[in-house]
C-alpha cells in the first residue's frame, strides 16, 4: 500500500489574514461609495476621486485623487454602471498585513513605499510578516 501525495491547496485570504488590528466599535471602518466599474477585492488599496469622493482602486500615476492611498477594502465589491454606497474600508487606527494587500499591476517599489507612507499618515499601519 503506497502513500498518496496530494498537491498543495490554497485558499483565498479572509479578513483575519488581512486585518490584524482595528479599534473597537467600528471606529477604524468607513462606509464609502465605490465608483462605477470597479472590482475591489479584500485587501485592495484604494484612493478617493477628489471631484466625487468615490473610492476606486489605487492608481499611483493618476492626478485626480486616486493616486493617494486612502484605505484598504475589507468587504469585496463589484460595481456596474453606477456607483454603490455599499463599500467598506479601514481608514484609520488599524493594522493590516502586507502579504494580503492588493496593489495595482505595475506599481513600482518606490510608489508602493509612498503609498504605505500615505496609509500610515491616515493611521493604517502596514506590517510585514504577520
Amino acid at each position: 500500500m503506497g502513500i498518496t501525495v496530494y498537491p498543495p491547496q490554497s485558499e483565498p485570504n479572509n479578513l483575519g489574514d488581512l486585518l490584524k488590528f482595528e479599534a473597537d466599535n467600528l471606529y477604524s471602518r468607513d462606509r464609502v461609495t465605490v465608483a462605477a466599474q470597479q472590482a475591489l477585492q479584500l485587501g485592495h488599496v484604494v484612493g478617493r476621486v477628489t471631484a466625487t469622493g468615490h473610492v476606486v482602486a489605487l492608481d499611483p500615476v493618476a492626478t485626480d485623487g486616486r493616486e493617494q492611498a486612502a484605505g484598504v477594502v475589507i468587504v469585496p465589491i463589484i460595481t456596474a454602471d453606477a456607483p454603490s454606497p455599499d463599500g467598506v474600508i479601514v481608514a484609520r487606527h488599524a493594522t493590516v498585513a502586507d502579504h494580503a494587500l492588493v496593489w495595482p499591476k505595475g506599481i513600482t517599489p518606490e510608489q508602493r513605499t509612498a503609498c504605505i507612507e500615505q496609509l500610515r499618515a491616515v493611521g493604517v499601519l502596514v506590517r510585514q510578516g504577520i
